[in-house]
């Protein structure tokens, strides 16, 4: 049997010195390698950390640059391959030299030849959680009257604006998931903008009409919502150049950063407090024109409603202006009445909405963008036919584009809006008609698509007469509402059967199984007493149809058949028109 050999002394020490050298070495190395933090420190790399979205991260004391998403520009090209570099655009020659230009979402090779032009300042920011959805800030309901604990809305990080300087202009990239769907209610996108917005405001220099510059980067359109077509000064490629005003700016910075809060907060003091104006950010200095509108087009069916809106609106105070666009389905002698109700009239030529049927109720809905084109107003407050005006209104004028209530989801009602006619905006609407989608086949669904950064009035500002829930509790609630004198309510839109195609004995939203959710005896009520002090020669407007009083007659006999909720139809009727 043989013994195993062992290895000597003198081999073991020699193994040992071997491994102690290769770890001298290798700790040599790594002392005399550059650090993260010297990395970090140096100018260069600091400026390309904050043009790929870093932004400040306090660590044990010491500020860290952190990326926060790798984009291409930070991977390693292929050897041999040229560095492709994005050309600056003509009108940066033309801004000057020694320049402050602060940089916002921007990518070194998409800057690269700007230095030229003055002092590159990073704008640090830290990009919202990709778990941040657009319903967070559009919910579908928030608690408006602070039963519980009041509306609030998330926070979207911004930059530490205090630790900037003054501004010659403000350049930013805009992310753009278009064509995919939903690609315009994007979080970060709307980050990006309230962000260039702000530095405009806050730190932008102004010309002497308070005008700032912003150039954006996008392969899609700057939100109209902030960076209106009207402010645009031109457009190369992608590059975007702008000049906002920058009072208009602030006012939209100052509201809430979405539907997530009120814009017209009514009741700080109560309930039924008259809201302080003084408190509102003003839009412009100078004096504004403006206006009430509403538009009638293919039927004269809403002819009675608009001359009650108008005298609605006279009723409620209002000095301003009431224009009416009509087309020319509508007879003179109705154009008259309008005339004396209150309107201002203007002829349009209808819009047919390209994605409707041919003689379907919307084909002709889009006849609406006309509003746009009013352009000797700076505002307009659009309210349909088929409302009438309890309280005056006028406050809304203090309010930006897009201000209306809420609907579902993440959507406006447009039934009452806010809006800035502009022949731009108006030529946008035309150029997207077929490739816009809308949800309901009308003009509010389109509107949504191109306005989905908005302001929350309160739902009393447009209050629907609707009964959705079904309960008992809800009816209460609402008919009082409705009924209130002095109105708690400032107007009250009468979706359903309309009150002058009923007997004005109750509503006949009672007789059909399926307009039950629109039924208010309270709010029929309530509009037949604007009707009955107008002047009798508009009220001879307001008459039934031959073809209308069957539809009555018929809807009564089955709604005695089915022996439907509410039994209105014993009500024995003494409206006058049945026998005109």
């Amino acid at each position: 049997m043989m013994k195993a050999a062992i290895p000597s002394k003198a081999l073991i020490i020699r193994i040992n010195l071997i491994f102690l050298a290769f770890f001298l070495l290798i700790y040599a190395a790594l002392l005399l390698w550059p650090s993260a933090t010297v990395y970090h420190e140096n100018a260069a790399s600091l400026v390309m950390c904050s043009l790929r979205e870093c932004h400040h991260k306090t660590e044990k004391g010491i500020k860290m640059n952190v990326v926060l998403e790798e984009k291409g520009g930070n991977q390693s090209k292929p050897v041999g391959k040229p560095v492709i570099k994005r050309e600056k655009p003509s009108f940066l020659n033309e801004m000057g030299r020694r320049l402050k230009i602060g940089m916002v979402n921007m990518d070194e090779d998409d800057v690269s030849e700007w230095n030229e032009h003055g002092q590159i300042i990073p704008i640090y920011f830290e990009q919202v959680s990709k778990y941040f959805e657009w319903k967070d800030l559009f919910p579908e309901w928030i608690d408006e009257e602070e039963e519980i604990d009041g509306p609030s809305c998330p926070e979207i990080p911004m930059p530490k604006f205090e630790e900037y300087g003054a501004m010659d202009v403000i350049v930013a990239k805009l992310p753009c998931k278009y064509p995919e769907e939903g690609w315009g209610r994007d979080v970060f996108r709307l980050q990006v903008h309230l962000i260039a917005a702000n530095l405009a405001v806050k730190k932008g220099k102004r010309d002497w009409s308070r005008k700032t510059k912003v150039v954006f980067l996008s392969k899609c359109r700057p939100m109209l919502e902030l960076f209106r077509c009207n402010d645009m000064v031109r457009q190369e490629g992608d590059w975007w150049f702008f000049q906002p005003e920058t009072d208009r700016l602030k006012q939209k910075v100052s509201l809430p950063v979405g539907s997530c809060n009120l814009a017209l907060p009514l009741w700080e003091k109560g309930i039924d407090e008259v809201y302080d104006v003084s408190k509102i950010e003003r839009g412009t200095k100078t004096v504004r024109r403006e206006a009430y509108a509403t538009v009638l087009h293919s039927s004269e069916s809403y002819v009675c409603g608009a001359i009650a809106l108008a005298q609605s609106l006279l009723q409620s105070g209002t000095k301003r202006d009431l224009i009416l666009l009509l087309d020319k389905s509508i007879s003179v002698s109705k154009r008259d009445a309008l005339s004396v109700a209150g309107w201002i009239i203007r002829i349009i030529k209808r819009i047919r909405n390209p994605r409707a049927e041919k003689g379907s109720y919307n084909e002709y809905n889009y006849s609406k963008f006309r509003l746009w084109q009013l352009t000797e107003y700076d505002k307009i407050i659009f309210i349909d036919a088929d409302i009438i005006v309890l309280r005056n209104l006028d406050i809304l004028f203090h309010f930006p584009q897009i201000t209306a209530t809420g609907n579902d989801g993440s959507i406006f009602n447009s039934g009452i809006m806010v809006i800035e006619p502009s022949n731009c905006t108006f030529s946008i609407f035309m150029d997207r008609r077929k490739e816009i989608v809308s949800y309901n086949g009308g003009d509010q669904g389109f509107l949504n698509e191109v306005f989905v950064w908005w302001h929350r009035l309160p739902r009393r500002m447009n209050y629907l007469k609707n009964f959705w829930s079904n309960y008992s509790g809800e009816a209460y609630m609402k008919n009082q509402l409705f009924g209130s004198d002095p109105p708690r309510l400032y107007t009250i839109h009468y979706i359903g059967l309309k009150p002058w195609l009923c007997y004005r004995d109750y509503d006949c939203n009672w007789d059909l199984s399926k307009q039950l959710v629109y039924a208010s005896d309270v709010a029929h009520q309530r509009w037949w007493k604007v009707h009955d002090a107008m002047d009798e020669r508009l009220q001879k407007f307001c008459g039934l149809s031959k073809q209308r009083k069957i539809e009555l007659l018929w809807d009564r006999k089955m709604a005695k058949e089915m022996k439907l909720r509410g039994d209105r139809w014993r009500v024995n009727i003494t409206d006058p028109r049945r026998l005109d």
